[in-house]
């Protein structure tokens, strides 16, 4: 008999029944992994990490192998508004009696074995997929890479899109350690596919020392902006004319570079042609990323939370809302760098509107307020409620033509998307 009958109670169960929220490492779940009766025959697997554009990459690629007629599987984290977000089989999100089946699947055969919340969900995820019988998955790394729980897959192509510091309580606080550890996806002698051409030593070192066929963004494969479309091009093939990307901003290149380079690699297995890239790269849509709700007074979401996050933001500011003054409601999670981010923000916003979150991790707007009085950021509104409240006096004093941006965690994306959108 199942444990529960309603996702949101498995969910809740989940969240309470294992010792700790974050548990990296790969046994407990590769043990229950193995006694799953998913299909013996391996489905081709992407798999995605980095400190930002990994969403992004999924995305795309979800995109491109839809276009070209293939069954896709794509896990995700964290989600937006629904948990079944994160499981999508053809771009739908998984059904609640689907989640909860393969919960019950994993349940039964995982005995004694603790799982997290995490790991729980991908094991369904993996599950879900076999059941399905996807032509390929596709899986994003929730935290670091060796340890994550989706690293118990081997991947045929494995992508790292960028590092900075972020997570430091659990990946280490210099890019050097963070590079060891996103590199822990890699696999010898399959396609290691790097999105950035800045990358620390120990991530290219670590690659070496697996033996993975290393493909670095200009050393290996290269894009360039033209007028109305781009070209990209390796030592073996050249596409031109390739479509604006849908998603917004100058790093799309780079992360659209990096998913024709993992599709490349994977020609022999999984055939797509340039008209799929280019119908892909078009048809791609991802939330809360630079996601502008059109109107008189327009509305920007960006889940960026962290520096080089939010250094993309601001080239995307520069470009599209020059002069325009701009409305922040804005919150944060306590663990990560709200110093970092304001001092690059402090410049370009007008007005500040500190939301109030439920989440315990959230920062509360106490804290944030002391933050912005050690940089002496003025114009910061405060005090209301809950996150209607503050959204509401943003909307109130921003004037037709000015921006109102709401960033800075997914959590608060969530909350606009859940009551306005």
């Amino acid at each position: 008999m199942a444990r529960f009958a309603a996702l949101d109670d498995w969910l809740a169960w989940q969240e309470q029944s294992h010792p700790r929220s974050i548990d990296l490492g790969l046994e407990r779940v590769a043990g229950v992994f193995s006694r799953l009766a998913v299909k013996p025959k391996k489905i081709p697997t992407i798999t995605v990490a980095g400190t930002n554009g990994k969403g992004s990459c999924v995305a795309f690629l979800e995109a491109i192998y839809r276009a070209q007629g293939y069954k896709v599987g794509a896990y995700t984290s964290p989600h937006i508004l629904r948990y079944n977000e994160r499981i999508r089989v053809d771009g739908q999100p998984a059904a609640d009696d689907d989640i909860c089946a393969a919960f019950e699947r994993i349940d039964a055969v995982r005995a004694d074995t603790s799982l997290s919340y995490f790991e729980f969900g991908t094991l369904a995820a993996l599950d879900i997929f076999s059941h399905a019988g996807v032509d390929v998955q596709i899986l994003e790394v929730g935290l670091g890479g060796r340890l994550d729980a989706v690293n118990i897959v081997d991947a045929d192509v494995a992508i790292v899109t960028t590092i900075a510091i972020d997570h430091v309580d659990w990946l280490g606080d210099t890019v050097e350690a963070i590079g060891r550890e996103k590199a822990g996806i890699f696999r010898g002698g399959m396609p290691a596919v790097i999105g950035d051409q800045q990358v620390p030593a120990s991530l290219l070192q670590t690659a070496r020392e697996k033996q993975a066929d290393i493909m670095q963004i200009g050393v290996a494969f290269h894009y360039q902006k033209q007028t109305d479309n781009w070209v990209w091009w390796s030592d073996t093939l050249k596409l031109t004319d390739l479509p604006i990307p849908a998603l917004q901003g100058e790093h799309q290149y780079r992360n659209a570079s990096a998913v024709i380079m993992a599709v490349t690699c994977l020609q022999e297995l999984l055939p797509v042609e340039q008209a799929a890239i280019g119908r892909g790269l078009r048809e791609t849509r991802l939330s809360g990323r630079f996601q502008l709700i059109a109107g008189e007074t327009p509305v920007l979401l960006d889940v960026g939370h962290n520096p080089q996050a939010v250094q993309t933001l601001l080239s995307y500011l520069r470009t599209h809302f020059s002069g325009v003054k701009i409305h922040a409601v804005f919150a944060m999670m306590k663990d990560k760098d709200i110093p970092g981010v304001l001092a690059m923000m402090r410049g370009r916003v007008d007005q500040w509107y500190l939301a109030p979150l439920k989440n315990p991790r959230a920062a509360h707007v106490e804290l944030l307020n002391r933050y912005f009085q050690q940089q002496d950021i003025k114009n910061v509104n405060k005090g209301y409620a809950d996150f209607a409240g503050c959204f509401e006096a943003a909307r109130g004093s921003a004037q037709p033509g000015e921006l109102i941006l709401i960033f800075g965690s997914f959590f608060l994306v969530s909350e606009y998307l859940s009551q306005f959108a």
